[in-house]
């Protein structure tokens, strides 16, 4: 065997010995978790309803902890929760392991049913579940108490166990040595992303040329160590444990003969794709399809479960608004008609969710019937603002009636401010990336606003805000929004 070879067969078995003390270390802390979550169930079952009629030895049977544990290692083995993935984000972990969790207790109820568990109801004796019944029936309380308790103890173990990591990475423990195979300004991003996320332990040892051949000697205060002609000699000499491959586009058709040679070294390899991320509306996703590979770039975040939940979350609260609100719209309907001639409600055609026009309900505050087709925002001291006008601007109180925007659907509580269609012409082709705000609802409320950039503000900003919002959307993301929407009250300097 040729020393090229056995060097990469020894990477090979070393970096299998690293997988499997990892998979080792974590699926003994995930059993001990398990373990942990079975006992509390079990002494909880039993401080409510007694002590059991067993033998000392039937622990583990009314535990379920020889059940419990190995479906639920198994699950998490098969969830991909013991791959080494140093670039995961600690919220999606926990996810996963909520995921993992649920799964394993359906596994379980469904085997102890099957296997026909003395202490399991029977489908005769179970009859309707009514949720009084997981108070009162002592297994299904067990059950209850341990699905709360499986995924509460495993993601703190998981969180510590991670941050214990990520502590000892930033001080240069449990690092993994990278090469960058690129360096250009995509090579230059990805090295400067890398060393900037210090809690990953990847560490950039050296940048690789996306040319044959180069004279340059360093990048970014990192040693250049040749181009792709001399790859293997270069991985041969300079051993690494992932190689990062940020090739400009102009390049890609190098990259099916590079993965080929890369084949060769144990290395785990990284594909950064050549496109800005500045202005997806959230990370890359890639699927299979027959085996065809398909990249996403950009699609709704509201797909799926969390639109649904947003959807549902929107309709509660605009009814709980309008309900609370009615009041606060019957006087400033009779203060409006008494200050000044013209109808209570002032609609204003906007853009919406796919570039979709609706009209946006709002209280009047201008006297007269403003034009619709005015391109331009109101001024502080407007001559055309009402006295009530100014007060109702002021406390972002005109905005109510939005709420039947997003009732029916037009709208949502939270998502960028709708603009008007004329705004929307200017802002496509001066703004790029602007049109990405229309693939989510327009909302009554957003991150930009709650950061303090409404009315006549830099709509760059209020633009990057936006942007982030999209990218990061969450449930949670929304319910804080709203929280300092809240909290913040609803005055603000620049609404006029």
């Amino acid at each position: 065997m040729s020393m090229p070879c056995l060097h990469a067969a020894n990477e090979r078995v070393m970096l299998k010995q690293r997988h499997q003390l990892f998979v080792t270390l974590f699926a003994c802390t995930d059993g001990a978790s398990a373990v942990g979550a079975c006992a509390l169930a079990w002494l909880v079952r039993r401080n409510r309803f007694g002590v059991f009629e067993t033998e000392a030895t039937g622990y583990f049977q009314d535990s379920l902890t020889a059940l419990v544990v190995p479906i639920f290692i198994f699950t998490m083995y098969s969830l991909g929760l013991y791959r080494p993935r140093r670039d995961q984000t600690l919220l999606s972990e926990v996810a996963r392991v909520v995921q993992a969790s649920v799964v394993a207790m359906v596994a379980v109820i469904v085997l102890t049913w099957l296997t026909g568990g003395h202490r399991m109801p029977t489908m005769q004796t179970m009859g309707p579940v009514l949720p009084a019944e997981f108070f009162t029936e002592p297994f299904r309380f067990q059950i209850l108490m341990l699905s709360l308790f499986l995924p509460l103890l495993l993601s703190v173990q998981r969180l510590a166990v991670r941050l214990v990591l990520r502590a000892l990475r930033k001080r240069g423990k449990n690092t993994r040595h990278v090469a960058v195979l690129g360096i250009g300004r995509l090579g230059q991003i990805t090295a400067r992303t890398l060393e900037r996320n210090a809690w990953t332990g990847l560490r950039v040892s050296y940048f690789i040329s996306h040319h044959e051949q180069t004279n340059r000697v360093s990048c970014i205060d990192k040693e250049i160590k040749g181009g792709t002609r001399e790859l293997e000699l270069i991985l041969e000499r300079y051993p690494v444990d992932a190689i990062y491959i940020a090739l400009p586009n102009a390049m890609s058709p190098q990259l099916p003969q590079l993965l080929q040679r890369l084949e060769r070294f144990a290395v785990d390899v990284r594909l950064i794709p050549d496109v800005r991320l500045k202005y997806l509306p959230q990370s890359m996703a890639v699927s299979e399809l027959e085996g065809m590979p398909i990249l996403s770039y950009r699609e709704s975040p509201l797909s799926g479960v969390g639109g649904i939940l947003k959807r549902l979350i929107d309709i509660l609260g605009s009814l709980v608004g309008l309900v609370l609100f009615a009041p606060v719209m019957l006087v400033a309907a009779v203060l409006i008609k008494l200050g000044s001639p013209g109808p209570v409600i002032f609609r204003q055609q906007r853009v919406g969710l796919g570039g979709e026009k609706f009209w946006i309900y709002k209280l009047r505050t201008m006297s007269g019937n403003p034009t619709q087709g005015d391109a331009a925002w109101t001024q502080e001291g407007d001559p055309r603002i009402t006295k009530i006008g100014m007060w109702l601007r002021r406390t972002s109180l005109d905005e109510i009636p939005q709420l039947f925007n997003v009732l029916i659907g037009e709208m949502s509580l939270v998502g960028p401010r709708p603009e008007r269609p004329e705004l929307i012409d200017r802002f496509r082709e001066d703004w790029r990336g602007y049109m990405i705000r229309q693939h989510v609802k327009a909302g009554m409320t957003g991150w930009a606003q709650v950061n303090g950039l409404r009315g006549n503000t830099s709509l760059r900003k209020r633009l990057q805000y936006d942007l982030f919002y999209i990218r990061h959307w969450s449930i949670l993301f929304d319910m804080r929004i709203l929280a300092m929407t809240v909290g913040r009250g609803f005055i603000h300097k620049n609404a006029y």
